[in-house]
C-alpha cells in the first residue's frame, strides 16, 4: 500500500523535521489516524516532496522525521485551462478531474453565456471551493505541485492569455480541425512553452468572444463528434494535449 500524501506549509520541509499543523495536521491525526512509526509523504505544493517517518502524533499536529527529500521537475510545456463557470458543484468537479489529469493552472472565466455568476459577495467563497478542490485532488493523485487557481478572468484577460501562449486553442463544436491532429508549434517545446485551452459554457462561446479570441491568434479546435459538458470537456482536451506533447 502506498504511503499517504499530506500537504505541508511553505518552508516546512526545509529541515530534518517537518510538522503538520492546523486542519492538515488534524486530518492526518484524527481522520486518517496516522500513528508513530508510519511512513508518509509530505509535499509543499510547489514541487518539493519528502518521504518521512512519523515521530509524534498530537491532537492536531503530526511531527515527522525527513528521510529523503527532492524536487520534482516542472512539467513542460505548462498547460492552462480557462474554464467557463459551470452550474452548481460542477465547477469543483471540473477542477478535481483536471487536477488529477495534471493541469498546471485553472482560470475561472465569467463567459457571456454562463448561467452561473459569481456575485461579488460570493466570489471569494466560490473561488475558495475551487482552490480547496485542487488541493485535495492534488493530494489524492499524489502530486507535489498544486495547480494554481487564479482569480476570475473576463474575456479581455482570456484573450491576453491566448495571445501570450505558444499555443492558444478554443474548444468549439463547429471547428474544422481536431485537437488530436492540430500541428503543435515548435516554441511550445521551448523554454517557457505554454498551452492555453479555453472551455466555454453550456450555451457556447458567443460570437463576440470568438472574435476576440481569433484576434488574439487562438485556433478553434474540435474534440470529437460528440458535444461534452463544460465540466468534462476540459479534462478530455487536457488528456489529448498531454499525450500529444509528451507529458503522458
Amino acid at each position: 500500500m502506498t504511503a499517504p500524501v499530506f500537504l505541508a506549509e511553505e518552508g516546512a520541509l526545509d529541515g530534518a523535521r517537518a510538522v503538520l499543523r492546523g486542519p492538515e495536521g488534524r486530518h492526518a491525526a484524527t481522520v486518517r489516524r496516522i500513528s508513530a512509526g508510519e511512513t508518509v509523504h509530505l509535499v509543499d505544493g510547489a514541487g518539493t516532496r519528502a518521504r518521512c517517518t512519523v515521530a509524534e502524533v498530537g491532537k492536531d499536529t503530526v511531527v515527522c522525521e525527513v528521510l529523503e527529500r527532492g524536487t520534482d521537475p516542472e512539467p513542460a510545456p505548462r498547460i492552462t485551462v480557462v474554464q467557463a463557470l459551470p452550474k452548481g458543484d460542477r465547477g469543483e468537479l471540473a477542477v478535481e478531474v483536471m487536477t488529477e489529469a495534471g493541469v498546471d493552472r485553472i482560470v475561472p472565466w465569467a463567459a457571456e453565456r454562463c448561467v452561473t455568476r459569481w456575485k461579488p459577495e460570493r466570489a471569494e467563497k466560490a473561488l475558495a471551493k475551487w482552490r480547496a478542490a485542487a488541493r485535495e485532488a492534488a493530494k489524492q493523485s499524489r502530486r507535489s505541485r498544486v495547480p494554481e487557481v487564479t482569480a476570475p478572468a473576463g474575456t479581455a484577460r482570456v484573450a491576453e492569455l491566448l495571445g501570450e501562449a505558444a499555443l492558444g486553442a478554443v474548444l468549439h463544436e463547429e471547428a474544422a480541425e481536431r485537437l488530436s491532429a492540430l500541428p503543435l508549434p515548435d516554441r511550445l517545446a521551448g523554454p517557457g512553452g505554454e498551452a492555453v485551452l479555453v472551455v466555454g459554457p453550456e450555451g457556447g462561446v458567443s460570437p463576440a468572444e470568438l472574435s476576440a479570441f481569433d484576434a488574439a491568434g487562438a485556433v478553434r479546435v474540435l474534440l470529437g463528434p460528440t458535444v461534452l459538458r463544460t465540466s468534462t470537456a476540459g479534462v478530455a482536451a487536457l488528456s489529448v494535449l498531454q499525450a500529444r506533447c509528451g507529458r503522458w
